[in-house]
């Protein structure tokens, strides 16, 4: 293993202002302001982060790296490749149970991720695993760490689907990049869009357009955002990436596994047989 230490944060990025949600009170698609939807994220997370992991820990692991619901494990994929020695940011990292296991396989990792709960959470598994992750609570959009910070930098499903300017993501990991880096995110597959949020029979049959970006919106009472999920077309996701200066390299679309009975979400076998439910992108820096 290289000595060479995980890059030290210049100052956290996170917007600390951000309430706590109300309760739901109506969801559906519809536009919102920008910076309302874009900051909903933290205090939704904030307030969920103990049920999330409550309902889907066991299935991630404490310290195993799960790209997806339907079940790919890194330890299998490879998509990372060998890590041993490399500098690597997981960015919207949760409980960062991919960092901890990256870490067990030599890699100088640092987590991020703008909920505070969540990296409660992540410090609570820090005590429970033996395995410590370094963490930073920062928006996405925002990095705290300086250029040419990192080997490889990736997300499974962090960060990308609650903002409505992801283009300001790969912005951010093309800088703390080095030349040659590898960044790597799965994403729902934006053909799901199209279909119900409901994992059996009923989810088949396209009930809105494909082309239509309006975010899933929940508000509280008050009419305040309380989540947001924003809906991207495979070449919006292309040219976001191409437009931060990465090079794409792959589209992987995990197929559903006969042996996984997870229901998670709108993700599950019924659905799963049909339809792909993941997209994970590679992409790298040109160097």
């Amino acid at each position: 293993m290289s000595a060479t230490p995980p890059p030290v944060p210049r100052e956290s990025s996170a917007p600390y202002d951000v309430a706590p949600p109300g309760p739901t009170a109506d969801a559906g698609y519809r536009d919102v302001p920008a910076a309302e939807g874009g900051r909903a994220g933290r205090g939704w997370w904030d307030a969920n982060a103990q049920e999330y992991l409550d309902e889907h820990g066991a299935f991630l692991g404490a310290a195993d790296f799960c790209w997806c619901p339907e079940g790919l494990r890194e330890r299998d994929a490879r998509l990372l490749g060998d890590v041993a020695g490399l500098r690597v940011l997981e960015v919207g990292a949760g409980a960062a149970q991919c960092s901890r296991w990256l870490v067990t396989q030599g890699a100088h990792v640092v987590a991020t991720d703008v909920s505070r709960g969540m990296l409660a959470a992540g410090a609570a598994l820090d005590r429970t695993t033996g395995v410590r992750v370094p963490a930073v609570q920062a928006d996405a959009r925002r990095l705290p760490f300086a250029e040419d910070a990192f080997d490889v930098a990736f997300t499974s499903f962090g960060a990308i689907p609650f903002v409505p300017d992801a283009e300001a993501i790969h912005r951010e990991v093309a800088r703390v990049l080095r030349p040659g880096g590898t960044w790597t995110f799965s994403v729902t597959h934006p053909v799901r869009w199209a279909f119900p949020d409901d994992p059996g029979t009923h989810g088949l049959t396209a009930n809105r357009s494909y082309f239509d970006r309006r975010p899933y919106v929940e508000t509280d009472d008050a009419g305040r955002v309380v989540y947001a999920e924003y809906h991207r077309t495979l070449g919006d996701h292309v040219r976001e990436v191409v437009a931060a200066g990465l090079e794409l390299r792959d589209v992987v679309e995990p197929g559903w596994p006969a042996d996984n009975t997870e229901v998670w979400g709108g993700w599950g076998p019924v659905r799963g047989a049909y339809l792909p439910g993941t997209a994970i992108f590679r992409a790298r820096l040109p160097g």
